[in-house]
């Protein structure tokens, strides 16, 4: 596979229907999910000698619900999808944060 097939299926990954999806009816309301599409690639090649050559080249996409938007009575409304693994994480970071500034205020407090 060339740097060219390589573009090529990356073109036919990344398209508007893969970043909004198929509209969903439901109750009344018609439910269209987006989602964020990251991507990234890479090639190359070298020589050494007359008879050593190689190539290499890849290509790799991530998709990620950031949300809906909600059409209920002629009226749109944006849904953003809450990440719970942001959540938590910020969680644990305030956690950690806090067990060591009150580690570090019992041991200046024993000091005295």
């Amino acid at each position: 596979m060339d740097i060219a097939e390589v573009l090529e299926r990356a073109r036919d990954v990344v398209t508007v229907r893969a970043t909004i999806g198929d509209p969903v009816q439901q109750d009344g309301m018609v439910i269209v999910p987006v989602t964020k599409i990251r991507g990234g690639g890479g090639g190359g090649q070298g020589h050494e000698g007359t008879e050593k050559e190689g190539k290499g080249g890849g290509f790799g996409v991530t998709s990620t619900p950031i949300g809906a938007f909600v059409i209920k009575d002629g009226s749109v409304t944006w849904r953003p999808a809450i990440d719970i693994n942001k959540i938590i994480l910020g969680g644990q970071v305030v956690a950690i944060v806090a067990l060591l500034t009150i580690r570090a205020i019992v041991k200046a407090r024993s000091r005295r």
